[in-house]
């Protein structure tokens, strides 16, 4: 009961902590700050506990790589 308990509740503070640093991120597509860079990385935290930031990470990230493949070219 206490390691389901346990679960629960770190799974809610990565929910949350990692809902606000996306809001930050997504804030900081129209206010001056590094959104590239912060989106990610509240992907990354939500993807540690939720299987759909982890398919959304993956989007993401192939959307970077291509994007910076084809800008060097």
């Amino acid at each position: 009961m206490i390691n389901w308990t346990f679960n629960k509740a770190k799974r809610f503070i990565i929910g949350v902590i990692g809902r606000t640093v996306l809001a930050i991120g997504i804030a900081m597509i129209v206010l001056p700050g590094p959104a590239v860079v912060v989106i990610p990385l509240g992907l990354g935290i939500l993807a540690t506990e939720f299987v759909w930031a982890r398919i959304l990470l993956a989007k993401v990230k192939d959307r970077l790589n291509n994007r910076g493949g084809n800008s060097a070219q």
